[in-house]
């Protein structure tokens, strides 16, 4: 297991076991390593249930990408269209 001072600490620093500490840490990468296209694609299916119009949901997704850890390049709408639609 990767990140065993990670699970670690976090067993000793909050109520979680350590398998629980453990599935907190592989979400929390898995999370992080959704590569750009499937953020994108599973926020805008999201946000277009919640109702959202293609531009109010492409900026909210532009917002969002630049504020991941590590952010990728600024997309432009056409950019983020292209992913979604193809």
């Amino acid at each position: 297991m990767p990140y065993k001072d990670l699970v670690a600490h976090l067993t000793r620093t909050s109520p979680l076991s350590p398998g629980e500490a453990a599935r907190v840490v592989a979400d929390v990468l898995a999370y992080f390593g959704e590569p750009v296209e499937g953020f994108v694609r599973r926020r805008h299916a999201e946000l277009q249930a919640r109702g959202l119009t293609n531009p109010e949901i492409f900026r909210r997704i532009s917002a969002e990408l630049a504020g991941r850890r590590v952010a990728p390049p600024e997309l432009s709408e056409r950019q983020l269209r292209r992913i979604v639609y193809g």
